[in-house]
């Protein structure tokens, strides 16, 4: 019997670490009547449950006191958490130092202790500019003219009044170019979340109209890390976009400049895991290996170095993992990338809802290429069916329609002949309804569609060597090749032409990319 509300507080209590947890009753305890504390009673109580059960907590706590009143005192103790995990953070947090430097600064004020109060405004003042943090200096810029004006203008001269312009107006215009930079990013993630790499012309278009003043040569670069980051962030992710990957890559290594230079940590762990883990991706696709590893490399240097946080860790989890799954599908070696879906698998049980839909269902894809490179279809079926099975995801329709078109890979191999055109007629409908019907998505449902209808040996093989030769035409079409990054089509396709095993058939590939590189 759990509503939202109450597993609010449950959730809350099962997300906290050891630490944290030592903390909360050691603050707690201060606060014990008799040796007796119905915060945690209450708190050890909820601890031990495996899901959110009050009916169970009434028996428990039968004829006692904090029953009383139930619900009032759940939300008290979801308060208490949340006083406690606040002071025993706050080291931790520059914002938090800063509004708690705010906070006395007020406290000083309302009593009169204007120096006092100038003096903690001073500090918090220099702690804002060294960590970026723009929005609270325009908060502490408000409170000193406060102080001004009660103390009395004479102490100001005209280079003070100066001085100060300028430094509001130079704050100001970087709030403004983040506010801009960040509704670009937005606009740019959202058409790419739901839409993926350029397929055509107009995607182009549609891409470089949103970022036409990113792009722009004139734009001056700022006195802002947070904002040189974004625009780098945003042109490395726009070239992406319209398949332009050296260019992106240009970008990428720039912010990672921009990184060994930022000694207050001002762009936060999350972002360099992000730019590392696209630069990897990219090094991949564009057979830079060397660089690939060196740049893996320095992500788990990230993770052995970064602080215990469960956000984190997940990040570093989901972006490693699949990173780790893509080196090891590229290279054809199943068994590693076995091992490592082994380890995913348990992850995703561990993490579950807390890990996004959208990387959830690449993960889970890629599992699915594991278990169909390992000859194990039914469980590759599993993964594919827990995508389309996912309603969270109907808009994202780049990595739904390719798992569309893995699913009916799948019942290929495992033929599926009775299921076949049903799911054929599903992912057709599918791909018109959303205007996606693009040159490789027509060749690959006009190859089932026939395949489907032959019945005969050799013409189905005529058939199979039809397919290799459009997907020859395909892997040479940069807007179209975008589809066999996703998921080998073309080694597959060869491996059932030549009857050769499909983790052979892409190790071959991946060797003769070793002796083309540079």
């Amino acid at each position: 019997m759990s509503n939202k509300v109450n597993e609010a507080l449950f959730d809350l209590i099962q997300s906290m670490t050891k630490s944290e947890k030592r903390y909360f009753k050691l603050l707690s305890s201060r606060h014990s009547i008799g040796g007796e504390n119905n915060y945690i009673k209450l708190f050890d109580a909820i601890e031990k449950q495996d899901e959110y059960d009050e009916e169970e907590l009434f028996i428990q706590f039968k004829g006692e006191a904090l029953l009383n009143r139930f619900s009032i005192t759940k939300k008290r103790l979801y308060d208490h958490i949340l006083s406690a995990l606040d002071s025993f953070h706050v080291s931790n947090s520059k914002e938090a130092q800063l509004y708690k430097m705010l906070h006395s600064i007020d406290l000083l004020y309302n009593k009169s202790l204007y120096d006092q109060s100038s003096r903690i405004l001073r500090s918090a003042e220099k702690l804002a500019i060294k960590h970026e943090k723009l929005e609270i200096l325009q908060i502490l810029s408000q409170k000193k003219k406060k102080l001004i004006e009660t103390k009395g203008y004479l102490q100001l001269t005209d280079e003070c009044i100066k001085d100060q312009y300028e430094k509001d107006n130079s704050n100001n215009n970087e709030v403004i170019l983040s506010n801009e930079l960040w509704s670009i990013k937005s606009k740019l993630f959202l058409k790419l979340s739901k839409k993926g790499i350029s397929r055509t012309e107009n995607d182009v278009e549609e891409y470089t109209m949103i970022c036409k003043k990113v792009l722009d040569e004139e734009l001056q670069p700022s006195n802002s890390i947070e904002n040189n980051y974004l625009i780098y962030h945003i042109r490395g992710a726009y070239y992406y976009a319209i398949g332009q990957l050296e260019n992106s890559l240009i970008n990428l290594e720039e912010n990672m400049k921009i990184f060994e230079k930022d000694q207050h940590s001002v762009i936060g762990v999350n972002r360099k895991v992000s730019i590392f883990s696209n630069a990897i991706y990219i090094c991949n696709r564009l057979g830079h290996h060397k660089k690939q590893v060196d740049f893996l490399a320095k992500m788990k240097d990230i993770s052995k170095n970064s602080k215990e946080n469960e956000d984190i860790e997940i990040k570093l989890f989901s972006s490693i993992s699949s990173i780790e799954l893509n080196i090891h599908l590229e290279k054809g070696d199943f068994e590693k990338a076995y091992s490592v879906a082994q380890s995913i698998e348990d992850k995703l049980l561990q993490f579950d809802d807390k890990i996004t839909p959208i990387r959830k269902a690449f993960l889970s894809f890629k599992i699915a290429v594991v278990y169909l490179g390992k000859n194990d279809c039914n469980a590759a079926l599993k993964w594919v069916n827990a995508i389309l099975n996912d309603t969270s995801l109907d808009k994202t329709e780049d990595i739904v329609g390719y798992t569309q078109l893995l699913d009916l890979l799948i019942h290929i191999e495992l033929k599926n002949d009775k299921l076949l055109p049903y799911s054929l007629k599903n992912t057709t409908r599918f791909f018109k309804s959303r205007n996606r019907l693009y040159g490789f998505e027509t060749i690959f449902l006009q190859f089932i569609n026939q395949l489907i209808k032959c019945d005969n040996h050799f013409d189905k093989e005529l058939i199979w060597e039809e397919l290799n030769e459009q997907l020859d035409g395909i892997s040479e079409n940069t807007f179209e090749s975008v589809a066999l990054d996703y998921f080998d089509f073309k080694s597959w396709a060869v491996s059932k032409l030549k009857n050769k095993a499909f983790n052979l058939v892409v190790r071959d590939k991946y060797n003769a990319s070793l002796r083309k590189a540079p």
